[in-house]
């Protein structure tokens, strides 16, 4: 499946180019009919125009292999670019190095080389194979101990992971070369072998692609051990006994870093090949990408869109990225969002200028696979990791009181427009003062920790958890009544109720009360708060882990 996506993939990239080959002419042409006005009439306008129409050709013919004309491309840019920061029309020396500069275009792009064969190889050559590792919430559990095994197995299912358990290494060794992506825990000590799971998974990593993702479990906690674990690819250690919360917290970190909402990316370019290749090429990183050609369409689009990044041309016609940037920067919602231009100019007072009002970063063309996808994915994933933090809660990752609030409101007002239903739960847990008076209140978090996970991978991914108080949790819960809910919540309570705690190795377990209420019978999201609280009450007063729902009566 994968070759066959790269193929694809190469020939979207190869059929591109030939259109590029297509185009030329008409390049070279514009280029030149622009050129014979300004030496008729020089004006301002017109010189900008023909600087972008140079610019443009510089970094597109690169691109697509034409590394010579892009040099001489480039020269012709610069030229025209003094001209425009001098503020004066060319004289009879430049007016004529100009002239020959076009000439030089126009029998560079005639060459014998530039056919459809040559770029087809240019791309082969320089497009790097782009591997896009499959999320997985697959776990091989590998363990001697058989009792051991189904133990932490049942514990993980209870968390939403798919479990396969082995207890023998011949029979992980079939299974991890045929699903390499799943996440592997690894016994190190095995009956005839101390070592036996650090030298198996290092046979294992020298067949693989692409590294196994490995945890690797052990009694003993040396350095010898730790450092055999590292280099069998071990992403972590843990050392007997351990928290199963801690481990579960560990398996969220590398499943999250694997499933996260696609990228959305908006491509401004007013050339369409090149905004064709970009956006093939961040698409097949597994993006969504909406381009657009012009900065009227980029306006249309913004809301609709609502993009993690911007990626545009320093140059357009009509107004230049800079200004666009200035525009985007006074709209309500995209202050902070990620600009970052994409240009052939090469000049770092340009690129400081460019950032300096309003850009976040600075492309040169031509921007191969490479480069392009880890720019762009660097500065989404900060972007985001900073919206985290503004909205998210810091021990559990789940909105905080303010965020689930206004997100309430929001789900409430979609509801009513497209008339659906929608519930709202309040939860929680069970006598954490007791929890954390006899365990600690470092337990305490890990039980809190250990709720709010549960609840993130047991509920739909269209649902949404904020962590409403110091042991309180908001659900909710679009396109389902209360009697959907209740049952939902119900299960991950019987679930939370049977996991294992660990504090001092001592176990204990925790339950937790809901109250529910729905769309249907309370009207806006202050109503529908407030008969979920009322709910929750009522769950405690009749004996606590227990859903109740209110429905107005």
């Amino acid at each position: 499946m994968e070759n066959k996506l790269h193929d694809e993939f190469q020939e979207r990239l190869c059929s591109l180019a030939t259109m590029f080959i297509e185009e030329l002419p008409d390049k070279i042409t514009e280029i030149e009919t622009l050129w014979s006005k300004l030496l008729s009439e020089w004006e301002p306008g017109m010189l900008q125009e023909i600087h972008r129409a140079v610019n443009n050709l510089a970094g597109s013919s690169k691109t697509f292999g034409f590394s010579e004309l892009s040099i001489e491309a480039r020269v012709l840019e610069q030229i025209f670019k003094n001209l425009l920061l001098q503020q004066v029309s060319a004289d009879a020396f430049q007016a004529n190095r100009i002239s020959q500069q076009i000439l030089e275009l126009k029998k560079i792009s005639e060459d014998n080389e530039s056919n459809p064969i040559f770029i087809r190889q240019t791309i082969a050559n320089k497009e790097a194979f782009l591997t896009i590792p499959q999320p997985s919430d697959l776990i091989f559990v590998v363990n001697a101990d058989a009792e051991a095994a189904e133990e932490l197995a049942l514990q993980l299912r209870y968390y939403g992971y798919e479990v396969e358990v082995f207890n023998h290494l011949d029979k992980f060794r079939a299974a991890i070369l045929q699903i390499p992506n799943a996440i592997v825990l690894m016994e190190i000590e095995f009956p005839d072998d101390e070592m036996a799971g650090i030298r198996v998974m290092e046979e294992i990593q020298r067949e693989l692609t692409q590294p196994a993702q490995v945890i690797f479990i052990s009694v003993h906690d040396g350095l010898d051990y730790r450092l055999g674990a590292v280099r069998a690819g071990g992403l972590a250690y843990f050392t007997k006994p351990f928290n199963p919360v801690e481990l579960i917290g560990q398996l969220d970190l590398i499943t999250a870093s694997q499933i996260q909402d696609s990228f959305r990316i908006l491509l401004v370019d007013d050339n369409p090949t090149i905004l064709a290749y970009n956006a093939a090429v961040l698409e097949r990183a597994g993006m969504t990408v909406k381009a657009v050609t012009g900065p009227a369409q980029l306006l249309e689009t913004l809301n609709g869109f609502n993009p993690d990044l911007i990626l545009m041309d320093l140059y357009m016609p009509g107004c230049n990225g800079i200004e666009l940037a200035k525009v985007i920067r006074q709209m309500e919602g995209f202050i902070a969002i990620p600009i970052v231009y994409l240009s052939s100019e090469n000049d770092f007072n340009t690129q400081r200028e460019a950032m300096s009002l309003g850009g976040d970063d600075f492309l040169v063309k031509p921007v191969f696979s490479r480069q392009l996808i880890s720019a762009v994915t660097l500065r989404v994933m900060r972007a985001r990791s900073l919206r985290a933090l503004m909205v998210h809660d810091g021990l559990t990752g789940l909105l905080n009181h303010t965020a689930i609030k206004e997100e309430l409101v929001r789900e409430v007002v979609r509801s009513d427009r497209l008339n659906t239903p929608l519930s709202y739960a309040m939860v929680d847990i069970d006598f954490i003062k007791k929890i954390n008076d006899l365990h600690g209140h470092a337990a305490g978090d890990r039980v809190i920790k250990s709720l709010a996970r549960l609840l993130k991978q047991r509920l739909r991914g269209t649902d949404t958890v904020g962590r409403y108080g110091g042991e309180e949790f908001a659900v909710i819960m679009n396109d389902t009544d209360a009697t959907s809910a209740a049952k939902v919540i119900d299960e991950i309570r019987h679930v939370f109720s049977r996991l294992l705690h660990l504090s001092q190795d001592e176990e204990f377990s925790v339950s937790f009360s809901c109250g529910i209420a729905d769309l249907e019978h309370f009207p806006d999201a202050a109503k529908l708060s407030e008969a979920a609280e009322k709910a929750l009450f009522h769950a405690k007063q009749r004996g606590r882990n227990k859903v109740v729902v209110n429905s107005g009566d």
